[in-house]
């Protein structure tokens, strides 16, 4: 297992394969095996990093200092103890509020960004969205973690034909560290970059489940902000997008890749 000691903390990380860099950052109470699905298709061409952030997947767990800004600053240094000239960067739902921030505070590190059911803020603003989040909050405070586990397991994998997908998230979640979740989710209420998006200079590809929690339109307002940047909505798809769908996400993330190349990749250092 390869660790780095980071900010203060010891974060466990995977690096695998050669050429241009791809940095796959995982979700709220996830880790980098999420990306199990990715990883095969993206090696035989490039150099593909997960890294697993502060207080998830087998990195530490401190007590305090989670936010948003805290996770993109341990990217960042992860991203230069690396020598990672412009990585790509691929970022689901908290992993892509991470990639927003990163590429805002450092709009010269990014090659590209690919942005997977996630956006630029998470900041409720109606009545609705605010609901929403009281009751995220609530349920994740007071029903224990086995609960929530199998409560977003059906949510996110609901069909008969997923069942194994479920157990294997279910499981996984479990492995969460009650106290580090519940703070890495209090980091992500009140976030947001969404008055930096015009410091963001590399391509950025959205991709959105159709039944993702965030509607489709949310996506396509600040997409339009965005300079170099497009919207892909994938069909029968909710939150695990690049679980549920991933062949055609990870067809959508080849091509993108290509298009989006590092004028100057790095090589895998020993």
């Amino acid at each position: 297992m390869a660790y780095l000691q980071l900010n203060g903390c010891n974060l466990h990380y995977t690096d695998q394969g050669a050429g241009e860099p791809v940095l796959l950052i995982h979700g709220l109470g996830s880790s980098g095996r999420d990306w199990e699905h990715q990883i095969p298709v993206l090696l035989p061409r490039y150099r593909v990093l997960c890294l697993d952030m502060r207080g998830h997947g087998k990195s530490d767990k401190p007590a305090g200092g989670y936010s948003v800004k805290a996770f993109a600053d341990d990217c960042l240094a992860f991203i230069e103890h690396m020598q990672l000239v412009k990585p790509h960067i691929v970022g689901i739902s908290m992993g892509g509020m991470i990639a927003f921030q990163l590429a805002t505070d450092h709009p010269d590190i990014p090659a590209s960004l690919t942005i997977v059911n996630s956006g630029p803020e998470l900041i409720p603003r109606r009545p609705r969205e605010y609901l929403l989040v009281a009751q995220r909050l609530f349920f994740a405070h007071v029903l224990p973690l086995s609960a929530v586990a199998r409560g977003l397991a059906k949510t996110l994998f609901p069909k008969p034909e997923q069942q194994d997908i479920r157990e294997t998230f279910e499981a996984r979640w479990l492995e969460n560290d009650r106290r580090a979740y519940l703070a890495s989710l209090r980091a992500l209420v009140g976030w947001g970059v969404s008055d930096r998006l015009d410091r963001i200079n590399c391509p950025v590809l959205v991709i959105s489940g159709d039944q993702d929690y965030t509607p489709v339109e949310k996506k396509r307002e600040y997409v339009c902000r965005l300079g170099d940047a497009r919207l892909e909505v994938i069909q029968d798809s909710r939150h695990g997008t690049p679980i549920d769908q991933a062949d055609l996400f990870n067809r959508l993330l080849l091509d993108f890749l290509a298009q989006s190349g590092s004028a100057a990749p790095a090589e895998k250092t020993a």
